[in-house]
């Protein structure tokens, strides 16, 4: 085989995963800002409307540390195509789904697709590319992993004012099959699979484990932390996890080999990625709240201001791959954590004045930051493995960065709503003065203000550390 014709399969390969990605993280996020008109048309409360993100993240969790098993069991294509199949299927329940109990089932098996996709795409970079040559390659990886969650705001906010949140899922189902088609045709296998025992115990712990704390993480926004059900489902999340980790480090065979964090490298970055991750999230829930509930902002408004940032990282993230090739992830890492405390520091502040204009030139901020961290330091700690260990340590890192967005989701807004009741409390001291809706939306400024502190707080810890 000529060396044209491979680059030119490779780069068709690499066209068809990215596209692939880029609709299932889409989907992961597009229904949030959809969620109120569910509300009201299926009669359902926050509580039961909150599973379609919540099921989501969960059913990921579970899956993604099988994702090292499924990578040596089958092939590429099998894995891919298969994926893409349970997208569409997932997708098409959503778009005609009568009621609740349907749209939930339709964003579950939209989750299972979506959790083997990012595992996928990293093992066939590191399969594919030199190691010179994957930053680049990384960094297509990480525009579609901060683009995608960025645009899902002003698409879905586009969509749901002119149509209806049907068109959500309708809009998607003829892309997905395209995809499908162009994956039949044109991919190939990076790697020739094995026959691994599949350790049924290991499944069992992971899925109960990473399962209680993901919905112990997810329900505590809305539970509170001191409800019975968090608390149990944590605690039994966490004892299940501690057999999971004994077994592996103790298994001939383990589901998941932890051996890629005797690695100081992959280690470091992992925990770089948690705080980032933690970070994105955290953002993507407390703005929007912060623009439509204090603010009144509409959704299309609050996805207009999110754009131009998600336009900057489309640009950043190539860049930054071609950089790190260049100078590695450290400097990268170092320069991202800068402009991101930066921007989240920028928000700790927020009042009933600050500009439209401020906010949107702080998130391009951000996500310049978040570019620079995101792909670079991931793509350093995978290359810091053995080629044999490159399955187990994209399940890893996918893994923990699955936990990493459920805290980024509860943990902010359980900060939030605790001391936003504290500075309601407080404000009402002055009752004399303020009206209740003052004092709501003060109250909920003050608290929003309180969670960003918090989150500063964290980056700056780490910022010492990786310095």
């Amino acid at each position: 085989m000529s060396q044209p014709n491979q680059q030119v399969k490779t780069g068709v390969l690499l066209f068809i995963l990215i596209l692939g990605a880029f609709l299932s993280l889409l989907n992961q996020t597009i229904l949030n800002v959809a969620l109120p008109d569910l509300m009201k048309q299926f009669e359902i409360s926050a509580t039961n409307v909150q599973w379609l993100s919540t099921g989501f993240m969960l059913v990921n969790g579970i899956i993604v540390p099988a994702t090292a098993y499924f990578m040596k069991r089958f092939t590429t294509r099998q894995l891919f195509i298969s994926s893409m199949v349970l997208l569409l299927v997932g997708t098409f329940i959503n778009a005609i789904a009568p009621n609740f109990a349907f749209l939930l089932t339709g964003r579950l098996i939209q989750a299972a697709g979506t959790g083997i996709i990012m595992p996928l795409l990293m093992v066939v970079i590191l399969a594919i590319f030199p190691e010179d040559g994957r930053g680049t390659a990384m960094g297509m990886i990480g525009l579609v992993m901060i683009v995608a969650p960025a645009i899902a705001p002003t698409l879905a906010g586009f969509i749901i004012e002119h149509f209806s949140w049907r068109w959500l899922f309708i809009g998607m189902l003829p892309l997905v099959v395209i995809i499908i088609g162009l994956s039949a045709r044109y991919l190939v296998n990076v790697s020739e699979p094995s026959k691994p025992r599949l350790d049924i115990k290991s499944i069992i712990l992971s899925t109960v484990g990473f399962g209680g704390i993901l919905y112990g993480f997810g329900s505590a926004g809305d539970k509170g932390w001191g409800s019975t059900v968090v608390l149990s489902c944590l605690l039994v999340g966490t004892i299940c996890l501690v057999l999971f980790i004994w077994r592996q480090l103790t298994s001939t065979n383990p589901l998941m080999n932890l051996e890629v964090f005797k690695s100081r490298m992959f280690t470091m970055t992992t925990i770089i990625l948690v705080l980032s991750t933690i970070v994105m999230y955290a953002d993507i829930i407390l703005m929007p709240i912060y623009l439509q509930e204090t603010m009144s902002y509409t959704v299309l408004q609050t996805g207009l201001l999110l754009l131009p940032g998600a336009l900057i990282s489309a640009l950043m993230s190539p860049i930054a791959g071609r950089l790190f090739d260049k100078f590695g992830a450290k400097p990268l890492a170092l320069a991202g954590l800068f402009f991101t405390i930066i921007a989240i520091g920028g928000v700790t502040n927020l009042s009933e004045t600050t500009s439209y204009d401020y906010l949107m030139i702080r998130t391009i901020v951000l996500r310049i930051g978040m570019s620079l961290i995101i792909m670079p330091v991931n793509t350093g700690g995978l290359n810091a493995l053995s080629r044999h260990l490159n399955a187990d340590g994209t399940a890893a890192s996918n893994t923990v960065r699955q936990v990493a967005g459920s805290i980024g989701t509860a943990l902010p807004v359980t900060i939030m709503t605790i001391r936003t009741q504290d500075h309601s409390d407080e404000l009402l001291q002055f009752g004399d003065i303020l009206s209740p809706d003052e004092i709501s939306r003060q109250a909920s400024i003050l608290g929003i203000n309180d969670a960003y502190i918090f989150i500063v707080f964290k980056l700056l810890q780490h910022f010492l550390q990786l310095s």
